[in-house]
């Protein structure tokens, strides 16, 4: 099937609520433009100057997520115009981007990013971690960010008990959390689930999916940008 296709095949798919990023990244602009004439304008992508580079010469209506992990010598290069950032783990990082977001007199949307996978490679906040982020006094004088909810990957397995388990991990975090009094924190997402273990995530109360492989086929690792 087409990318289209694939892409409103998934979408028919999702309940009302659920939010799908469609994960572009290696792929040509080309792609995101068939997926763009569907009227799908989420796309997301894992290396800053790959998004900087698609930004420039595609329609400026499509909502750029960052949903890789972040130095925080790049964020000024997306920091005009980037939508929500996926895989904020570190008050180093937030501060960062506060500074960039008020550079460009915006305030940037941000996900916390909790680590719920076995697998070491994974990055994120334990559940200790994001409580004393959000309750530090520094963390509350940011006032160019806003934290909109949290977001998690899975272990890459086939076992389903075990992204159950994950899962729920997460959601259990996000409704502990969820009706904190932060000004510059209100907890509505949970984005959680890829091309492999949405459904699952989607039991478990996600309400934003990040698929790429479903959509755009394989992925592919030749394409070159020009830095900035």
């Amino acid at each position: 099937m087409s990318i289209s296709e694939n892409l409103l095949k998934i979408k028919n798919k999702l309940p009302t609520n659920v939010t799908l990023v469609a994960v572009s990244k290696t792929k040509p602009s080309s792609d995101i433009i068939e997926a763009y004439t569907t009227g799908h304008r989420i796309f997301g992508e894992n290396k800053i100057q790959e998004m900087v580079a698609k930004y420039k010469e595609l329609p400026k209506d499509i909502e750029w997520h960052m949903i890789g992990h972040i130095q925080r010598n790049k964020v000024k290069y997306m920091a005009s115009f980037v939508s929500l950032i996926h895989a904020v783990d570190s008050l180093r990082l937030l501060k960062e981007i506060n500074k960039q977001a008020l550079k460009n007199n915006r305030i940037i949307n941000c996900l916390l990013q909790i680590k719920i996978a076995s697998e070491e490679s994974k990055f994120g906040l334990t559940e200790n971690e994001v409580s004393e982020l959000l309750a530090s006094e520094e963390f509350k004088s940011y006032q160019n960010i806003k934290i909109e909810g949290l977001m998690g990957m899975a272990t890459f397995t086939d076992n389903q008990e075990q992204l159950q388990k994950e899962f729920r991990l997460l959601k259990n975090i996000f409704d502990t959390i969820c009706n904190l009094d932060i000004a510059n924190c209100q907890l509505e997402i949970l984005s959680m689930g890829m091309s492999d273990d949405y459904p699952i995530a989607l039991e478990n109360g996600s309400n934003m999916v990040r698929v790429g492989s479903s959509i755009f086929g394989k992925r592919a690792y030749s394409i070159n940008f020009n830095k900035n």
